[in-house]
């Protein structure tokens, strides 16, 4: 008797040895001590995105979405424009099709506003809505984010949800309504993120929102709504990709990235590069090189404009984990302090820079300046976008990058740099000053940067060739 409970006290020893100790299957698993950080630099990062649903007509589900949901009472918003062309119209078909009951809010203004977000929240809170969708670019998709955001917490302050330092940068906790993204440009990626952009009139700079709680719950990316786009919206709405996938490429790693938050509710949405935004950035940048001329300059050309629509989608799954830098942080005065500028192809009321110019108009500059980090990135940058460098020296990588850049520019008659849209070497201290509060961004710059620094880059994106 004894030498037989022996026998199964040692069996039972050797199957513990052998337990499978990770944490799912072991049942005699125990705490791993925790793991140190070093430097208050973060160890981790996490991809967060919408799901996405591609396909040429797609959008004709939409109605059986809202059907799937539940939803009894839902928010449409677009704007004036959009509100007459064919991608509304198919939603409005599909929604009557289903017997979706909603309420249509298109006093969106191109590049938000505080008060134009203000606007859209009130009428998000009186409709009491259970469902969003929005039909647009990315004024419209942020815009709808921030109405769904303060609708489930109408007792918030504005600044509340404001990124740090202008607003409070509070985390989300509550529970927001479904949305469903609808993009009809190429260019924001807003319908995989969880940020929300607007200008903060007060200070004339450009701020935003920023939380993984926002992000749209589906991306409905039909690439039958490119078709209408004029040319220069096109290339406008390609240059924030551009820009998105370089900027996202080169940004600061994400373990180098401090502090490391001691809850990771607190981890931000732009984390640095890593590894996974790294594969999306790359493949944007190449569809870029590839389909962004080509789309620009042929309206018939189908396969290019539905490849773009993709490539904004794919820089956005690649920004807005990764964050984006110094090109999206000057941009943002370069904006809110416009002037007299007014964009063809754009039917506004009023002066506007739009976004994707104002970030690609320093991006020579930019990359000339953050490429003494990680000099090997950007001159891989720069052999997708069409660079020879075979003989390259990788201490030459910035000035290589800048005047691959530069041509790309010149080739889609981009505007001769900052002076063309209005602004002169007066006009630097101001758009230093506008973009000293964009830190969430600016810190992401692979390599920091003066007050000193940053108007040598203004002033050198004065004129580009």
């Amino acid at each position: 008797m004894a030498a037989g409970r022996a026998r199964v006290s040692r069996l039972l020893r050797q199957l513990e040895r052998a337990a499978c100790r990770c944490p799912s299957h072991g049942h005699t698993y125990s705490q791993a001590p925790e793991r140190p950080t070093l430097g208050n630099t973060d160890y981790a990062f996490e991809m967060a995105i919408s799901n996405i649903r591609y396909g040429e007509g797609v959008t004709k589900e939409i109605g059986m979405d809202l059907q799937n949901l539940g939803a009894r009472r839902v928010c449409l918003m677009t704007d004036k424009n959009l509100s007459k062309l064919p991608p509304v119209n198919a939603v409005l078909n599909s929604l009557a099709k289903y017997g979706i009951s909603f309420q249509m809010y298109d006093n969106v203004r191109v590049e938000p506003t505080d008060q134009s977000f203000l606007d859209a929240i009130q009428f998000a809170k009186k409709g009491e809505f259970d469902a969003y969708v929005a039909v647009g670019g990315g004024s419209v998709i942020d815009t709808c984010k921030a109405a769904n955001l303060y609708a489930a917490s109408p007792s918030s302050e504005f600044l509340d949800y404001v990124n740090a330092p202008i607003g409070k940068g509070k985390p989300v906790t509550v529970p927001l309504k479904p949305l469903i993204a609808v993009p009809t440009t190429s260019g924001t990626g807003s319908e995989t993120t969880g940020v929300a952009i607007f200008d903060f009139k007060e200070l004339k700079v450009k701020t935003g929102i920023a939380s993984r709680a926002i992000k749209p719950t589906l991306g409905i990316i039909d690439p039958l709504h490119t078709l209408s786009m004029p040319e220069r919206i096109v290339a406008n709405s390609g240059f924030d990709v551009l820009c998105h996938a370089l900027e996202s490429y080169t940004a600061l790693p994400y373990n180098e990235r401090s502090p490391c938050p001691s809850n990771p509710i607190n981890r931000p949405a732009y984390q640095g590069s890593n590894p996974v935004s790294d594969v999306w950035a790359l493949h944007a940048l190449r569809i870029v090189a590839k389909y962004l001329k080509r789309a620009i300059r042929n309206p018939e050309d189908r396969e290019a404009r539905a490849n773009m629509h993709l490539a904004s989608a794919f820089a956005g799954i690649g920004f807005g984990n990764a964050g984006v830098h110094l090109c999206h942080g000057m941009s943002y005065p370069i904006s809110g302090l416009v002037k007299t500028y007014k964009p063809k192809d754009y039917n506004v009321d009023h002066s506007l820079v739009p976004h994707g110019l104002s970030v690609v108009l320093t991006s020579p500059a930019v990359f000339s300046f953050t490429a003494q980090i990680h000099p090997e990135r950007h001159l891989e940058a720069a052999e997708i976008l069409g660079a020879d460098i075979r003989t390259a020296r990788i201490k030459d990588a910035g000035l290589i990058l800048a005047d691959t850049l530069r041509k790309f520019l010149f080739d889609l008659n981009v505007d001769d740099g900052l002076a063309a849209i209005g602004y002169s070497k007066a006009d630097i201290p101001a758009l230093v000053k506008g973009t000293l509060p964009q830190e969430r961004v600016t810190k992401l710059s692979p390599r920091p940067q003066t007050e000193e620094d940053l108007s040598a880059l203004f002033e050198a994106s004065m004129k580009l060739y």
